[in-house]
């Protein structure tokens, strides 16, 4: 063992929590990796809102025909919601 900082006061002593996720993230959260995870976020926040509007006007007919409870204007809040959350998640994961 090299260096005097692997005795077994230090290694019994608590770290706190903060400054291991701070130590963990410098090491495992590089700018390549965050920039691939935020755009993937992004991406599939923009294709779920493209292709859920197009589900949702295509299959309008059997929608309203059905009279569901939910209707279109619960399904559209639903797919901009999902598709809200999924860009903030890019956008954190992006930035933060």
């Amino acid at each position: 063992m090299a260096g005097g900082d692997a005795t077994l006061h230090n290694l019994q002593a608590p770290v706190k929590a903060e400054e291991l996720l701070k130590q963990e993230r410098r090491e495992h959260d590089c700018t390549s990796c965050r920039l691939v995870g935020g755009t993937a976020f992004i991406g599939l926040a923009g294709y779920t809102y493209w292709e859920g509007t197009r589900q949702l006007e295509r299959n309008r007919a059997l929608i309203v025909k059905s009279k569901s409870w939910l209707g279109m204007r619960g399904r559209k809040i639903g797919l901009v919601g999902t598709s809200i959350g999924l860009g903030y998640m890019g956008l954190y994961r992006l930035f933060a």
